[in-house]
């Protein structure tokens, strides 16, 4: 007789991680033995200092405040889980529990827990995160500090080449065994294709190549009237979605085969998803880091540009779906965009009917300046050219303004667009001299305003793309130079580096968009990112450090020389490639810069991710306060 009580529960924690990480049958056995509790209004659940239970808890219906000294610091609505902390550290609840609404909670034995949660890795992980998002001093001795993520380690030195995944054919032609053939033979010819796969069900049974075709058929073996399962090979290998070119390379030289079927689960039980032939591995193989580099140097048009880079936003995709940690992606797509500017810039300077009368580089700001542009978006550069004697003044700055508008309109095409706000070396405020920029820069720095403290932290962040390096270095040494003149720049900076706090409500709620075009959604480029980009630069340059503008390496860098606060800046590391990765991904899916998202789009593990964030937001921005005595001046 079928349990119809744990069959609806099965229907309801089936849709909330980390149950929906689990097995149908490792589920079931936990609806089983799951006790339902109804709670009126507020009824306690659990108490300060009690002893443990041996559950925790999930919220059916109703909701459920977590209370400490009697202020509510949490609460718990349909599908959160609750009192697992406490199971955790096995130490008695530091919180109360108690209902805010009328509620119906499942009750579920701290035995499932350890018995199949905890011995389910990706569930395991999902408890993890959940324990470091909400833990009360994420830094103590008792807590690593990380933030749950899927960043692995992963070495520079090892070849992509074969770590990537192949790009197989989505939509594979197939056919059931009692076709003829001839007809077959006549499929594969009109749709151009090396295979065809015998299903049944869907599910691969066999398939067919030109080999066969070649071996069997045109040496009369078989007759081509005789039906495919005659000739076809079977049974056939299989391998599952994103399979790297190592991975396909050894099994098609292992089975002695040409051809793979992918599968959902890459075993030949489960439905056909595509068919990967030596063909698709060889294509795969020209489309690596490596292969776009050389295709750029070759590159003689905007066009051509752009279709690598179209290629590069491709790799990248497939890079981010195999879990390849994004800091290392976002140096392989950074090394590419950079190829492409430098290119367009060889390009134009060829076009310009007279030689480049002195030396100049160019910069990259904002993002790219980063390192950290893995989406393509509007273009944020800048010019510095040597100083010239006054009488050639003019005519140097019209060359290299002329210059900039033949880059800046190649890059256009490319896909970077025009900046709104013409932050661009084609425009004549951000094309100077050496001597100009340092004036610039010393002007923004002893008369701060907010305007002023806004391009600071735009042009902070450059990165020479192209050109004289010694005129990069001069620019450094001269804001350097500036703020140890006027020391209390520092302090308008790390305001500025506070000005966004967590994104979180007082309720633990997402902040999101009030007005406007994104009214309700999400910004998680100034809520979020922003604040860690802030703190990273603010700090490195308070040490005078140069040649760091990657926020990861700047927090990298702080680490070095402040191992006291390794916790915090690793924290903030975790969080920063979390953010990135996620936007990204969330790019790739709306085919736009990511930037504003629906929360309401997201499952509670996401969400559960992104809130983990924001613990590192709220201690680094804390301890700007503390270091910049910022109390003095708020």
């Amino acid at each position: 007789m079928k349990n119809t009580i744990a069959e609806r529960i099965y229907d309801f924690l089936k849709n909330y991680p980390p149950f929906n990480l689990l097995g149908q049958g490792e589920l079931m056995t936990i609806c089983n033995q799951v006790k339902v509790i109804y709670y009126e209004k507020d009824s306690n659940i659990f108490s300060v200092n009690d002893k443990l239970y041996d559950s925790f808890y999930v919220v059916k219906d109703g909701a459920v405040g977590l209370f400490r000294d009697g202020k509510l610091v949490d609460e718990c609505d349909e599908g959160d889980i609750f009192g697992l902390r406490a199971l955790i550290r096995k130490s008695n609840y530091q919180l109360n529990a108690k209902t805010i609404e009328e509620s119906v909670i499942y009750a579920i034995s701290s035995a499932l827990l350890e018995e199949i949660i905890t011995s389910n890795t990706q569930a395991n992980k999902f408890l993890l995160a959940s324990f470091a998002a909400n833990t009360l001093n994420a830094y103590s001795d008792a807590s690593t500090g990380r933030i749950y993520s899927l960043e692995g380690e992963f070495r520079d030195n090892q070849n992509l080449t074969y770590l990537q995944s192949v790009e197989a054919k989505k939509a594979p032609i197939t056919c059931l065994e009692g076709t003829i053939v001839e007809t077959a033979a006549k499929m594969m010819t009109k749709k151009k294709v090396g295979s065809i796969v015998i299903t049944n069900g869907g599910v691969p049974v066999g398939i067919i190549t030109d080999k066969d075709l070649r071996t069997k058929i045109a040496t009369g073996r078989f007759s081509i009237s005789s039906t495919v399962d005659q000739i076809m090979s079977s049974p056939i290998i299989a391998v599952r979605e994103n399979t790297s070119v190592a991975e396909a390379q050894l099994t098609m030289l292992r089975n002695k085969i040409t051809h793979l079927c992918i599968t959902k689960d890459g075993t030949s039980q489960t439905k056909l998803v595509g068919v990967l032939s030596e063909h698709d591995i060889v294509v795969s193989s020209t489309n690596n880091p490596s292969f776009l580099l050389k295709e750029i140097k070759r590159a003689q048009s905007a066009e051509k540009l752009m279709d690598v880079r179209q290629k590069a936003q491709g790799l990248m995709e497939r890079y981010l779906k195999q879990q390849i940690p994004v800091f290392f992606v976002s140096k392989i797509i950074s090394a590419i965009n950079m190829a492409i500017c430098t290119r367009a810039i060889d390009l134009s300077v060829e076009e310009m009917k007279e030689p480049v009368p002195t030396t100049f580089a160019w910069l990259a700001l904002g993002s790219q300046g980063r390192s950290e542009q893995l989406l393509l978006t509007d273009q944020d550069n800048a010019l510095v050219f040597e100083d010239v004697v006054r009488g050639d003044y003019k005519k140097t700055k019209s060359y290299f303004i002329e210059l900039a508008q033949l880059v800046t309109a190649k890059l256009n095409i490319i896909g970077y667009e025009f900046c709104p706000a013409e932050m661009m070396a084609s425009n004549p405020k951000w094309c100077l001299s050496l001597s100009e920029w340092k004036n610039q820069f010393k002007d923004w720095i002893t008369n701060p305003d907010q305007d002023k403290i806004m391009l600071s932290t735009i042009f902070f962040d450059y990165d020479r793309v192209y050109g004289d390096k010694n005129l990069v270095d001069s620019m450094s040494d001269s804001i350097f130079e500036s703020i140890d003149n006027y020391g209390i720049f520092l302090n308008f900076l790390a305001l500025n580096a506070i000005k966004n706090p967590p994104p979180m409500s007082f309720f633990r709620q997402f902040l999101v968009e009030h007005d406007g075009a994104h009214k309700d959604l999400f910004d998680i480029k100034s809520r979020a990112m922003m604040p860690l980009v802030d703190a990273a630069r603010l700090l490195v340059i308070s040490y005078k450090i140069k040649g760091h503008n990657s926020t990861i390496l700047r927090f990298e860098k702080l680490i070095e020389i402040e191992p006291q606060n390794k916790d915090l800046y690793s924290a903030c590391i975790d969080a920063f490639k979390i953010l990135l990765r996620f936007r990204t991904m969330q790019g790739l899916k709306h085919h736009d810069s990511g930037r504003f998202i629906d929360l309401k789009s997201l499952n509670k593990s996401d969400r559960l991710k992104l809130k983990g964030c924001f613990g590192p937001i709220r201690d680094i921005q804390e301890l700007i306060k503390v270091r910049f005595t910022l109390s003095q001046m708020m």
